[in-house]
């Protein structure tokens, strides 16, 4: 047998092997034996992860100073982690990515939901966004940078490395056209009917939250002659969903005034530029203005940040997702329907579900759950990680 050219991180007795054998991809620093050799393993590097009996579990990139000491590419540990172990990954991402979706507006890569930690790739037809959020990426850059041109035949690959993850692996925080010409404005989006204009070089994130396409999808189909409020709108997400499908009229609310210029770029694309209307402001104070103005809409929609982003600030975000969802109720006509949703991996289903039932009964309303919803499947969740199964979505109907 060849000996491995990895170094070797080994679980302790005490560590549980079979969480990782039962699909874990994750092997925490604190179950592994950290001697001089195994400290100086590089930050990224390529190693292999034994059990306690040095049985091997796989080959992955080990960041043994950090709270995840090795996270796992591959269950064979002799994987050759080469280019074309890259384009096997990459190439069966974007296969399923072309059975779901019939245009190239997706989520072509989610981390380790496609087996590549660390790695996001938003595809917006010929342009393609890319967050290397880890130093294992970093030091493959031009690798996979090459691949994905290969493979989707796009003519410009952005880097946006602007991400809290990649601080947390000592990488700078950077802007960068890899491949092609940076596009000069926003890039139209066609989806759920409606046509968004995604900024992807000054915007959010890569400059589009694709993850909603689903719960657009639901709230676009109870909108027909709604009055529709869409609270942390950014670039108008439900709005311009709802609007597609019918609805009267909508009022998209959000503090960035840039993202809301971008959502009436989107309404003019749209062509539903005479029922779309916006509001600059703390969603807070405008959803208690509103309430002051004596409002009142059919459909209310809350999206908000992730108020939860780890477990330390678990107990305040429950208390700001209670709070958005009294606000919100009060809102909501008599019979009208409120969605509120969470991209907070802390606060799970059950605890999202019971905040917002608080507050909705703080409102002194009566709901109804009538849908749950996720992300699509264009950001597929490793069942082991919670990480990847951020987003919920819940919709009550409000009792007349």
């Amino acid at each position: 047998m060849t000996a491995s050219p990895f170094p070797v991180l080994r679980l302790k007795p005490k560590a549980d092997a079979r969480r990782i054998r039962h699909g874990h991809p994750w092997a925490w620093s604190d179950d592994l034996v950290l001697d001089r050799r195994s400290r100086k393993i590089a930050p990224g590097a390529l190693a292999i992860l034994e059990d306690a009996e040095r049985q091997p579990l796989g080959v992955g990139i080990a960041t043994v100073e950090a709270r995840i000491g090795l996270r796992l590419l591959d269950r064979d540990a002799s994987a050759k982690i080469d280019a074309d172990w890259l384009r096997a990954r990459l190439s069966a991402a974007l296969e399923l990515r072309t059975r779901i979706h019939d245009q190239p507006f997706y989520r072509l890569v989610h981390a380790e939901g496609d087996g590549l930690p660390g790695l996001i790739v938003d595809r917006f037809g010929d342009t393609l966004v890319m967050q290397p959020n880890a130093l294992w990426l970093e030091e493959r850059l031009d690798t996979l940078t090459a691949l994905l041109s290969e493979l989707t035949g796009a003519q410009t690959i952005l880097k946006n490395g602007t991400s809290r993850a990649r601080a947390a692996e000592g990488l700078p925080e950077e802007m960068a056209v890899l491949t092609g010409d940076a596009p000069d404005g926003p890039i139209p989006v066609p989806m759920t009917g409606a046509t968004y204009a995604a900024d992807v070089m000054g915007g959010q994130k890569t400059g589009l939250f694709y993850d909603q396409r689903p719960n657009h999808g639901f709230a676009a189909g109870m909108a027909q002659g709604a009055r529709v409020l869409d609270v942390f709108s950014h670039v108008g997400g439900f709005a311009l969903a709802c609007l597609a499908h019918g609805a009267q009229s909508a009022l998209s609310v959000d503090a960035s005034e840039a993202a809301l210029a971008l959502a009436g770029q989107g309404a003019e694309l749209s062509g539903v530029a005479d029922r779309f209307s916006t509001r600059s402001g703390d969603a807070f104070d405008v959803m208690t203005a509103l309430q002051g103005e004596g409002a009142q809409f059919d459909l209310v929609i809350c999206d908000p940040p992730a108020f939860a982003p780890s477990k330390q600030a678990l107990q305040q975000g429950l208390r700001a997702y209670e709070r958005v969802a009294r606000l919100a109720a009060d809102l909501v006509a008599p019979g009208g329907t409120l969605i509120l949703c969470s991209c907070s991996h802390a606060a799970d289903l059950s605890k999202f579900r019971m905040a917002c039932l608080r507050g909705i009964g703080r409102a002194g309303r009566d709901p109804r759950l009538i849908y749950t919803g996720f992300a699509g499947p264009d950001h597929p969740q490793h069942p082991s990680l919670t990480e990847t199964g951020y987003l919920k979505a819940l919709a009550f109907r409000l009792m007349p």
